[in-house]
């Protein structure tokens, strides 16, 4: 039976890893982060109080297609960062930090959750839970240009932002991992707890 399984996580949590592994353990299809090219990134980065809606908004509709597309899936799939993060946590700390008017924030939320009416959940959400110094190490050993001058302050208020939505969502099963003290990947213990937990919420 097919199931949809969607990954959450903050930057460096391990998300791109956890969705190698489910691909390569249970063969399941992968979905990585969409690179499209937003037509307000340039201004938004010039001018994000001006164009923060614009482009959120331009996130919010292309996760909603890509939604629809992975619950069409004929098989299991798995993604990596789902729509609800985009609107729970990047969309709302733009807000909290005075990037987006409350007028566009609450249009943005207004349909965000009409779309969220018309989707499907996913049959399982997996939280990667990561603590900020685990995950300003992993910044600097994959040494993006784009992450490494992300401020300390940043990632931690998306660490915030996430664990307060993980506490309220219930639209499907939740397993929480933390993934800067458990290692499935190289400690065996830590892998077979984790296909456990996975093989008896699915």
């Amino acid at each position: 039976m097919k199931k949809f399984i969607a990954i959450a996580g903050n930057m460096g949590a391990g998300k791109t890893s956890m969705v190698e592994f489910l691909h390569a353990r249970y063969a399941f299809e992968p979905v990585y982060e969409p690179y499209t090219t937003n037509p307000y990134l340039d201004d938004f980065y010039k001018d994000m109080h001006g164009w923060a809606f614009h482009s959120q908004l331009y996130f919010l509709t292309h996760k909603f297609r890509l939604h629809l597309g992975l619950t069409n899936a004929p098989g299991t799939v798995v993604q990596d960062r789902s729509i609800y993060e985009d609107a729970e946590i990047f969309a709302t700390n733009l807000y909290r930090g005075r990037y987006m008017k409350k007028r566009d924030y609450q249009t943005y939320m207004e349909l965000y959750r009409s779309m969220k009416q018309a989707l499907q959940p996913p049959d399982l959400l997996i939280y990667l839970k990561c603590d900020v110094r685990a995950i300003r190490k992993r910044i600097k050993q994959r040494g993006r240009p784009s992450e490494m001058s992300i401020p300390v302050g940043y990632i931690r208020r998306l660490n915030q932002l996430y664990d307060e939505w993980i506490d309220r969502y219930d639209a499907s099963p939740v397993l929480v991992w933390d993934s800067a003290r458990l290692d499935y990947l190289s400690d065996l213990v830590d892998r077979i707890e984790f296909q456990r937990a996975i093989e008896k919420l699915l």
